[in-house]
């Protein structure tokens, strides 16, 4: 159903209100003054206005429509311990494999600590809170040192659950992390395997390439076919072989993803080398377009919901 269409099954005195408080010039201080009264109210008009369509949490069946669901209603404290940045070393080493862990190297609670001579010439610096607040170089002289700390100060400022209303990174304590720059012999980037587990079990792998250029989307089930879940112009021309290491990535997956209805698992392959990249519960703050219409009910249905309490 598409956006227009929607609008036309809702009737009209109901569309004129959608039609004002759900336009692209949604005032976002009046989303946060419904968020604090209503968080679902408030999930539900922000989903709207991210996707054209409504959100159903009293009978979910699309992948987005059962994210939104456990954001609102799962109670799981691991969630924000492993959406953490810093604190998913600490859970990964006490339950996983701490060989798959890149290298960090440093932490810091504020842009004061930051010894910038210190630093390699090659690194990842970010905040530990949400996501997109990275600054990643493979040549520090190229960086001007007061432009990062502003920014990183910016970034420890901000609400970025409020922002995004994914609650649980607003629970986590705002920390800056320094982390080894990950690249191959070659020296370029290694590609993303995202690794997507439902109620414990690894079942699909979107790929990540071409970042340098315009991003690319592919999806593979875990023997490798092709999976026809999203659209065909965000897939890449290249061939994708499958990494040397997938299947410890696989391994290491379903270890960690045990206690979570979902949890997405990002992992990079460093010449053979599985490397964790993040944890993520909510990807696209659980209102991405990159699945096609076939996509959202087949994720839907690998996700078994849990009981709401």
């Amino acid at each position: 159903m598409t956006k227009n269409s929607l609008k036309k099954s809702i009737p009209k005195p109901v569309r004129k209100i959608y039609d004002k408080f759900f336009s692209r010039s949604l005032n976002n201080h009046f989303l946060n003054v419904v968020n604090s009264v209503s968080p679902k109210t408030a999930t539900k008009i922000l989903h709207y206005k991210k996707t054209g369509k409504l959100l159903d949490l009293n009978n979910p069946t699309l992948f987005n429509d059962k994210l939104q669901w456990l954001k609102l209603y799962e109670n799981n404290n691991l969630i924000t311990v492993c959406a953490d940045k810093y604190e998913v070393y600490n859970y990964v080493s006490k339950n996983g494999n701490p060989n798959i862990l890149n290298k960090l190297l440093a932490v810091y609670e504020s842009t004061d600590e930051i010894d910038w001579d210190e630093l390699p010439d090659k690194f990842a610096i970010k905040c530990n809170h949400g996501c997109g607040y990275n600054i990643v170089t493979s040549n520090k002289l190229e960086l001007n040192k007061e432009g990062v700390f502003y920014q990183l100060n910016k970034y420890l400022k901000r609400s970025y659950g409020k922002a995004h209303m994914e609650y649980h990174y607003d629970r986590i304590k705002p920390k800056i992390i320094v982390e080894e720059y990950i690249e191959n012999k070659a020296g370029l980037l290694p590609l993303d395997y995202k690794i997507y587990c439902f109620n414990g079990k690894p079942e699909l792998v979107l790929v990540c390439s071409e970042r340098e250029n315009k991003l690319k989307l592919d999806f593979f089930d875990l023997n490798w076919e092709r999976l026809n879940i999203g659209h065909k112009f965000n897939e890449s021309d290249k061939e994708l072989v499958k990494p040397s290491c997938f299947d410890e990535m696989i391994k290491n997956a379903e270890e960690l993803s045990k206690p979570f209805a979902f949890v997405r698992i990002d992992f990079y392959d460093k010449d053979g080398v599985a490397i964790l990249g993040e944890f993520t519960f909510t990807p696209a703050a659980n209102t991405a377009k990159y699945y096609n219409d076939f996509g959202q009910k087949y994720l839907g249905d690998l996700l078994t919901l849990p009981n709401a309490k």
